[in-house]
Parts: structure tokens; C-alpha cells; sequence
């Protein structure tokens, strides 16, 4: 299914705390308990969006600073910017044979998006009635990417948005294709 495209959003902090089971330790039973503190998110954030295939990485778009939330333009703009990444990552395809697949967020299923997806002669993979609004970026690509940042301190935006953009550009190929069982029938 090299032509099922999905794309979601997540935010990206500064500062996400390891887990428990990540700071694991073993101890004699009747060794002193180590302190450890609570400590949460930090309010630096960034909301990444990503669209990707069993191929790899096609395009990783960042919210301008200053923005909070994604409506109806703001993404059209990013399916914009998906039309001519795609066109020039994979040059081989017919973007008119995209299938598309995100959640149903309300940007996602408003009319604008979908007279522009229609323009761009793309189609939209629906979602089962009654089916949780979730895509295989929620637990195969986000997950990872959470775990593999978390614990690091990042000064500043930028330095958050590369962070993201390089791990996600390091996975192989074949990362893409065994991370998500929905594109195995491929």
C-alpha cells in the first residue's frame, strides 16, 4: 500500500520527564530508597505535523511560533506543502493516486479540507463508524519519537525542531514498513 499516506499532529516539548521504568534501578532490599521528585512537561512546546508512508519520512511541518491551534486554513496550507514535498520525495508516484489517512479532527474533516483534498484528486481512507479517532502515527511513530527525546532539556524551538526532524529522518525505510502493521499488506 506504498500509496496510503498518513499524517498527524503532536506537540513536542522542551522538557518531557523520563518514566518510571526508564529510571529503573535494581537495589539490595535493605538499601536506601532513592528520592524521587514529580516533575511534569515543560510549558515550551512545539506542534509538529508529520505525513509519512511505508517508504519513510515525506514531510515534517511546524507550527509557525505564536500559533496555538490548527484550523481549516492552517492545514490546507500544510496539505499545500504535502502536494509539492510528495511530488519532489517521491517523484515516481502519481500524487493523484494518494490515499490519504488522518484522524477526524474537526480541521481535518471541515468542508475546506475536503474540497481541497478533492482538488488536489487526492482520496480520504474514512474511518469506521463508530472506530476511535486514532491513526497508526498515535502509536507507531509518536510513541517512539516521545521515548527517544524524553529526559533531554532543549533550549530553544529550534533545537526541538531538530531534534524531531532528525530522528525521524534517521529511521530506515524498513523501520517504516514493520512499525505499522496496517501497511504490511503492502
Amino acid at each position: 500500500m506504498s500509496w496510503i499516506v498518513t499524517g498527524d499532529e503532536t506537540w513536542s516539548h522542551h522538557y518531557e520527564p523520563e518514566m518510571k521504568r526508564q529510571t529503573v534501578e535494581w537495589h539490595h532490599p535493605q538499601s536506601p530508597r532513592k528520592k524521587k521528585f514529580k516533575t511534569t512537561p515543560s510549558a515550551g512546546r512545539v506542534m509538529i505535523t508529520v505525513f509519512w508512508d511505508i517508504d519513510g519520512m515525506i514531510l515534517v511541518d511546524v507550527m509557525a511560533r505564536g500559533d496555538e491551534t490548527i484550523n481549516s486554513d492552517v492545514y490546507i496550507k500544510t496539505l499545500q506543502k504535502l502536494k509539492q514535498h510528495y511530488q519532489r520525495v517521491r517523484p515516481n508516484r502519481n500524487p493523484g493516486d494518494m490515499l490519504i489517512q488522518h484522524n477526524i479532527a474537526c480541521p481535518h474533516t471541515s468542508l475546506q479540507t475536503q474540497e481541497a483534498i478533492a482538488k488536489f484528486g487526492w482520496t480520504e481512507l474514512p474511518h469506521p463508524p463508530y472506530s476511535p479517532d486514532l491513526v497508526p502515527s498515535d502509536f507507531h511513530l509518536f510513541v517512539p519519537l516521545q521515548d527517544a527525546l524524553r529526559g533531554t532539556r532543549f533550549e530553544d524551538y529550534e533545537s526541538v525542531i531538530h531534534a524531531v526532524r532528525t530522528w525521524l529522518h534517521e529511521q530506515e525505510m524498513s523501520w517504516y514498513r514493520e512499525t505499522c502493521p496496517c501497511f504490511a499488506l503492502a
